[in-house]
């Protein structure tokens, strides 16, 4: 209650100083200059104070990028990155152009040309030759970028069909990812959550014949230097296949199968020997053993010591577990891929095995 009270008493001590203020400026004369219109003395702080800050942000932006930089990701993994890539960078480097000059040219008008009691501005209707030039410029830019925008995803998403890639599907529900290999015949077999009962998680068909060489496991292995066609399912909510070493994202809609294919052209151990992935990496253990120690102080285990790896994430905000729903990646030579997949159970030696 007496909190209460003393917030009421502060909001009437309020009212009342704005009450005085307000008569203290009608007590004044008729020629008095009032202090809610700019005068010369205020347009010249004001125009100072613009200049100080365009100095302040490109001051913020310069330290921005230099400190900041070293959250890039390193360099992609797969061979269609590295044109997503300079098509970011090239979007980055003309949004920077025109910041920069705009930003100038927006703080140095307003110092140069401040209010000056007499002064009035020049004023015309339209301009038809501006008016083309600032209208022309933005449309060739933005259909620039559009168009070399098509042609990109169009190389990344259009599959030859001499290319023969090897078909996996990802299948998603809150909160885990599993993969799906097609068999020997390189034919995924009919799959429906309408058929999800017991150990058969991700809905096959256990009529179909092409899902019984199928092979469902939750970790994905991928050759190098084998194209990859990856289908999508979702067994609840909309999630979003995000793997960002290989600069590929795709939705993950409920009801229907999404599809992208890359080439991952870099194997795991040869990212984790890379001179930013070795930094990196060492950086983050030096933290971890800095947090271990004062762990270990309130008698709790210590971190285990962190190595890379690719990783599946979700980018889709799908429920209270989003945060954690990965899948670890692995990519590795051709005959380590076959090996591995070698050694995983088929569809219907496991249903077989639960008779």
């Amino acid at each position: 209650m007496t909190v209460f009270l003393v917030i009421i008493v502060l909001a009437l001590l309020a009212v009342t100083g704005w009450q005085m203020s307000k008569i203290f400026e009608l007590s004044k004369g008729p020629g008095a200059e009032s202090s809610a219109i700019a005068n010369d003395n205020d347009n010249r702080q004001q125009a100072k104070l613009m200049l100080w800050f365009m100095i302040f942000l490109y001051i913020g932006m310069a330290y921005s990028f230099w400190h900041w930089s070293k959250l890039y990701l390193p360099e992609s993994a797969s061979e269609h990155g590295n044109e997503v890539d300079t098509l970011m960078f090239i979007s980055i480097g003309l949004i920077m152009v025109v910041q920069v000059i705009t930003q100038a040219l927006l703080h140095w008008f307003a110092y140069k040309y401040q209010g000056k009691k007499g002064n009035r501005a020049l004023f015309f209707a339209d301009n038809d030759k501006l008016e083309f030039i600032w209208t022309i410029i933005p449309v060739i830019t933005l259909a620039g970028l559009i168009i070399y925008g098509l042609f990109t995803w169009s190389d990344i998403m259009n599959i030859g069909e001499d290319e023969d890639p090897i078909v996996i599907e990802i299948y998603a529900k809150q909160f885990s990812w599993q993969a799906r290999y097609a068999g020997e015949d390189n034919t995924l077999g009919e799959a429906n959550v309408r058929f999800i009962e017991g150990i058969n998680t991700v809905g096959l068909n256990v009529n179909d014949s092409y899902a019984d060489d199928d092979k469902i496991t939750t970790e994905l292995h991928l050759p190098v230097g084998k194209k990859v066609l990856f289908k999508f399912r979702s067994q609840d909510v909309l999630h979003s296949a995000y793997f960002p070493h290989f600069r590929a994202q795709m939705n993950v809609v409920p009801g229907m199968v999404t599809q992208f294919a890359f080439t991952p052209d870099i194997t795991t151990e040869e990212m984790r020997n890379s001179e930013y992935m070795v930094d990196k990496v060492k950086t983050i253990n030096e933290i971890r053993k800095e947090n271990s120690e004062a762990l270990m102080a309130e008698g709790e285990a210590p971190l285990d010591s962190y190595e890379f790896d690719y990783f599946l994430l979700c980018n889709k905000i799908c429920g209270d577990a989003h945060y954690n729903m990965q899948m670890k990646i692995v990519v590795e030579s051709e005959e380590e891929y076959n090996q591995w997949l070698s050694e995983q159970d088929e569809f219907a030696t496991v249903m077989e095995s639960q008779e």
